[in-house]
């Protein structure tokens, strides 16, 4: 009697899928765009100023809690610092030493990201991210110079799983982009009438962008576009017009808002969306086609490490799709708490000022003094630590340090803080009772010391 024929597990059809060779292009392609990216990134904060104002300017430095140790290079060891990673950007492009160049631009990159908190960017974030896949990957395997150094690397194929985990990446993103959006300032263009109404001396689009009706347009435009955008890009039929509102999109963004590399960044990832034929035609015509009957070389068959990576991906992934809900489990709104707030894709979304003084007092003798941060730290610094939560506990952290080291015995620190939210009017921010110097970072749980906001 026979017996029946079982399909395969669902996970068993997923990793085969995952694993089954195809043209490399995209990726090769991403690697010539995201080197170039990398390479302009750093040196465009060289030639911005951007590493002088961050970086050499400020005396003092705020970086994330538990990394005090990573410091700015002294005098102008920075510009050396961006220069190398400006070059190491080049060999990425080009592919030379191409896991090395990309090992060394991912620790310093990284390092620079962790040394200067108050100019956190959701793109620096992103950079890191993207750095840490591109080096599961073997995308100098073709178009290369390590492939006229090595031949044998050469390769017109990669497994599946090396093309979609980058799909998946811009997908996260762009998905709990538009969930975060989803919040009542946001649907009324608040933080957008806030913005664009600096923007009004503009030429041509200026007094455009005061129109009520494009802000709310735009609001809604960014909840939809996030939330549509991925789906669309895996759907055949809407794969053209997809990319050309991607395109439209983002270069908007670049144009009114200048965030920097990622509008870029997003469109170079669009690649990994099309069918690899597609985009082997348009870059690499000179590439021979796949051809199904073709026997696989021997670097296009690296099975017996696939599941290893599999494994870690999976994990990073499950991460990476906990880490930006987890605001929700802590008490407040996240856009005045900041509880959460970074690493959770909320690119863009309340405009928020403060204004702050603190109290810094030794109990023993009864001396005081009000302390602005005006003294210690640069104009941006200030400015972005009156609405930052655990900069204002850092920075108290600094000052207990510091008078301490001028003589006081028992250092006691507290805040005087207010902030706006999306343009109402300030309210208080801080509890002004409670000693900053005394309490502990818990970085997992609400801070008593921030008080609720007020609608």
């Amino acid at each position: 009697m026979a017996h029946p024929v079982t399909a395969p597990p669902v996970t068993s059809r997923l990793t085969s899928w995952l694993c089954q060779p195809v043209d490399n292009s995209p990726l090769i392609i991403f690697r010539l765009f995201f080197g170039l990216l990398l390479a302009l990134e750093a040196g465009g904060a060289i030639a911005t100023g951007w590493v002088k104002r961050n970086l050499i300017d400020p005396t003092v430095h705020l970086p994330f809690i538990g990394f005090e140790w990573l410091q700015p290079l002294p005098g102008n060891g920075m510009y050396y610092y961006y220069g190398v990673m400006s070059v190491l950007g080049l060999l990425i492009m080009v592919g030379a030493y191409y896991r090395v160049s990309l090992t060394a631009y991912t620790i310093l990159w990284w390092a620079t990201y962790l040394m200067q908190k108050a100019s956190y960017n959701n793109h620096y974030y992103l950079i890191i991210l993207l750095c840490f896949l591109m080096l599961l990957v073997p995308a100098n395997a073709y178009a290369s110079w390590d492939v006229r150094r090595k031949p044998e690397i050469k390769s017109l194929t990669c497994p599946r799983w090396c093309m979609a985990i980058f799909a998946a990446q811009i997908g996260i993103v762009y998905t709990f982009a538009s969930i975060a959006k989803m919040y009542p300032d946001w649907v009324q263009a608040m933080p957008i009438k806030l913005w664009f109404s600096v923007k009004a001396p503009y030429p041509i689009i200026g007094p455009w962008l005061q129109n009520h009706t494009l802000q709310v347009f735009i609001a809604y435009g960014g909840i939809l576009f996030d939330l549509l955008i991925t789906p669309f890009l895996l759907w055949r039929k809407t794969r053209k017009w997809a990319f050309i509102a991607s395109l439209f999109f983002h270069l908007f963004n670049s144009a009114v808002f200048q965030v920097g590399v990622f509008p870029y960044i997003a469109i170079a990832l669009s690649v990994f969306f099309f069918n690899p034929e597609t985009i082997r035609r348009l870059f690499f015509r000179k590439k021979p086609p796949l051809s199904a009957n073709r026997e696989l070389s021997q670097p296009e068959m690296e099975v017996s490490r696939t599941p290893l990576a599999l494994y870690v991906l999976a994990v990073y992934f499950f991460i990476q799709l906990v880490l930006p809900l987890r605001h929700w489990f802590i008490p407040g709104d996240v856009h005045w708490t900041e509880e959460g707030h970074r690493m959770s894709w909320q690119m863009m979304l309340r405009a928020k000022t403060g204004t702050i003084t603190f109290e810094v007092r030794d109990p023993s003798t009864n001396q005081s003094q009000t302390v602005s941060p005006n003294q210690f730290l640069t104009s941006k610094q200030a400015s972005v630590i009156a609405v930052r939560p655990d900069l204002i506990w850092q920075f108290a952290q600094f000052l207990k340090k510091h008078y301490q080291q001028q003589g006081y015995k028992q250092v006691q620190v507290f805040a005087h803080a207010q902030a706006s939210l999306n343009g109402r009017p300030y309210q208080p921010y801080i509890d002004p009772k409670t000693d900053l110097a005394a309490v502990p970072w818990q970085p997992f749980q609400h801070a008593a010391w921030i008080l609720p906001y007020q609608k």
